[in-house]
């Protein structure tokens, strides 16, 4: 008897892949393949056997990319990096991937300024599939192209013995894609919130400047992942916007908590007490998931 599947959701994010040999190096966007936009950012599907139509447009250029589900693991600063990288660590072997219940197609891709494609991804109509959260990446990779390298007057030009190489960046899309079978229980907490001052260039280039920063752990208490919005109001002014926010924030299955920085838009007085709030954007959006304050020291 198949189980109902309660949510597949969709979320995209941005991953910038180092070059091949050095996966150390500085991840960077590289000018000669085209940028793209995916869209929805997120798809809900009832139950096995449906499936979802994601549009790549192009925002610059004409590039060809790859289409590929990636097993990606998150660790507790937030970081999500390949399955493949995080070996030995307790994070992968809390992974339950999708990628055995989802099918995703073309494999390949072209995309010109001013058209678009179509990727189609699909739950497989498995009977047998044990209740619980399960998440794959669909990844979109450009592929640099065929004239990237040295061309014949420049290999000729070289000096005998002389090394040369070109860097070429990748860039990448990657959307989360969850899989969730039976009842959905999504549940939160803020815990060890407290605020610290560093002194802060506005710019990178500018005097720096004192600073207030708050630390918290998102701690996720159900069986299902978080995602959502955290805002921090201070209770000095009166119908005062946030000062300060973070969207699209995750906590997923590998993980019980994150932790949790963000920079405060002004100063707050000594004493004054900052209300924190985390709302679910994902199966009950808007919902106050989560409450904390402190005290400004």
């Amino acid at each position: 008897m198949s189980h109902p599947i309660a949510a597949l959701f969709l979320s995209a994010c941005l991953v910038q892949s180092a070059p091949a040999w050095s996966q150390g190096a500085e991840p960077a966007i590289s000018g000669g393949v085209a940028s793209v936009n995916l869209n929805p950012k997120r798809v809900t599907f009832d139950r096995l056997g449906k499936s979802a139509t994601i549009s790549v447009a192009s925002s610059s250029g004409t590039g060809s990319f790859d289409v590929e589900l990636i097993d990606r693991v998150m660790l507790p600063d937030g970081q999500i990096v390949p399955a493949s990288d995080a070996a030995g660590k307790p994070e992968l072997e809390r992974l339950k991937s999708a990628k055995a219940y989802l099918v995703a197609t073309p494999r390949r891709i072209r995309v010109a300024q001013g058209t678009g494609q179509t990727i189609r991804i699909r739950a497989a109509s498995t009977s047998e599939v044990p209740p619980g959260e399960y998440r794959t990446h669909l990844t979109v990779t450009g592929i640099p192209p065929a004239d990237s390298g040295l061309t014949a007057e420049e290999a000729a030009g070289r000096k005998e013995g002389e090394l040369s190489f070109r860097i070429n960046s990748v860039l990448a899309l990657s959307i989360r894609v969850f899989t969730r079978v039976g009842a959905v229980a999504a549940r939160a907490a803020i815990e060890k919130a407290s605020i610290g001052f560093e002194n802060i260039s506005p710019d990178g280039q500018a005097p720096a400047v004192r600073t207030a920063i708050l630390t918290l752990d998102l701690v996720r208490q159900g069986a299902n992942s978080l995602y959502g919005d955290l805002e921090i109001k201070g209770s000095r002014t009166q119908g005062e916007e946030p000062i300060g926010a973070v969207r699209g924030i995750g906590v997923y299955p590998e993980i019980e908590r994150r932790y949790v920085r963000v920079q405060l838009t002004r100063l707050p007085a000594p004493g004054e007490r900052l209300d924190i709030e985390f709302r679910d954007d994902d199966t009950s959006p808007g919902k106050i998931l989560s409450k904390a304050s402190v005290a400004a020291p």
